[in-house]
């Protein structure tokens, strides 16, 4: 029988076999540790929620070519850590924040990958 984390990676080359990513990595221990701390800084349901945009928001930057895909995994990580850890002390006289991010009208929130288009 296999183990969870087994079951998990051969679940995951599944997926991306079936989207056509098999050259994707995922961190799937940072996936889920995002998941996490979504399901325990706002609410349990937001694991999901958060872990698919933050998904989206880094293919979003690896397909236009603002990043690589290991950066912009990376940088959509953190940036819904940050924000998923920062709700949860957010004060109800502050309701953006003091963690709150820049954000563009067509687009949402800025993700920042260092890259300068260099």
């Amino acid at each position: 029988m296999k183990s969870q984390e087994e079951t998990l990676e051969d679940w995951c080359r599944a997926l991306l076999q079936a989207f056509e990513l098999e050259d994707v990595e995922v961190d799937v221990n940072e996936v889920l540790a995002l998941a996490g701390v979504a399901a325990h800084s706002v609410v349990r349901p937001a694991a999901p929620l958060t872990t698919f945009i933050a998904g989206f928001a880094a293919g979003m930057a690896s397909g236009s070519g603002q990043a690589p895909d290991s950066v912009s995994m990376q940088a959509a990580l953190g940036v819904a850590r940050a924000l998923a850890m920062d709700y949860a002390s957010d004060s109800p006289a502050d309701p953006a924040g003091s963690g709150s991010l820049p954000t563009d009208a067509a687009t949402g929130p800025s993700v920042s990958t260092g890259n300068t288009g260099a």
